[in-house]
């Protein structure tokens, strides 16, 4: 059966303010499950499983699958398609307010992700993970793609931004595949990007306050042709003290920074430097970047 096959005898349609748009490529799906499967192992959570387009095959594949879906309308097609296939455990929810640490001390148990994200809630989604990414291994996400890009751009290059600091400082990311705008229905404008993150062992350096590093990233590449002299202005009356003291060069740009190098200028926070707001775990907007950062 047909995509629009499915939606028409269950009476459905994509809701546009749910930015909903079903995968229908099965040799996409197959290549996305796979991609989860060859990780350590997890338990399996699929984030917005719409009408069961990754879910069937994954189900299929590991017998025991939690699925997160808004959309109430959504359940009895999730139901019927996994009917028989294995142990399906269907949670009607927001996933941005989902507990995914609740969850994997519940199973004793780290999460393996695998969504398809509707892109206009991929960043703050991929912030809300992070925040809890003790309690994850690994998960295989497909983004717009040029969010995909941001999220694993190296230094120095145009792509390179927040969203790639906070990501790397916690993940390793691989990308896997383009996927083009004719896998879905409706069809985007846009193309997508599957890509893997996997959980380091330790990030790739320890941060001494959370809120000190969200501001110095933001700060860092708040204006991008700015030196790091003038950009770190909106923080302290002293940027070239802090450099010093961090031993980087005052000429250089945010993006030139490596994770590693952002981390330790963080850590070198001046006293007289703007605060007011401590680190709040779970707080999306604190850390939240622009889409254009």
């Amino acid at each position: 059966m047909s995509l629009l096959q499915l939606l028409k005898r269950h009476g459905l349609r994509p809701k546009k303010g749910l930015g909903q748009n079903f995968l229908h490529d099965e040799e996409i799906a197959q290549a996305i499950v796979a991609a989860a499967l060859s990780g350590s192992p997890g338990h399996f959570l699929e984030i917005g499983p719409g009408v069961g387009s990754l879910t069937v095959p994954l189900l299929s594949a590991v017998k025991e699958l939690t699925v997160l879906e808004q959309d109430a309308s959504l359940l009895p097609v999730l139901r019927s398609r996994c009917q028989g296939l294995g142990n399906l455990e269907i949670i009607h929810t927001d996933a941005l307010r989902f507990s995914f640490r609740e969850r994997a001390e519940a199973l004793a148990a780290p999460l393996i992700i695998v969504a398809n994200l509707p892109y206009h809630i991929s960043s703050p989604m991929l912030f809300h993970l992070l925040q809890q990414g003790d309690a994850i291994q690994s998960m295989v996400l497909m983004f717009q793609k040029e969010v995909a890009e941001r999220i694993a751009a190296a230094p120095g290059s145009k792509a390179y931004g927040t969203l790639s600091v906070h990501t790397q400082l916690w993940m390793e990311v691989t990308p896997l595949l383009s996927v083009p705008p004719t896998a879905f229905y409706p069809i985007p404008k846009v193309d997508s990007a599957v890509i893997r993150l996997h959980r380091r062992s330790t990030p790739l350096a320890e941060v001494g306050n959370y809120y000190q590093f969200q501001q110095t990233v933001k700060a860092a590449f708040g204006q991008r042709r700015k030196t790091l002299l003038n950009a770190l202005k909106v923080l302290t009356e002293q940027p070239l003290q802090w450099l010093q003291k961090s031993g980087i060069d005052p000429q250089r740009r945010g993006e030139t920074l490596s994770v590693v190098e952002m981390v330790h200028l963080a850590n070198c926070w001046p006293e007289e430097a703007v605060s007011g707001a401590e680190y709040v775990e779970g707080e999306i907007s604190a850390i939240m970047p622009s889409m254009t950062d």
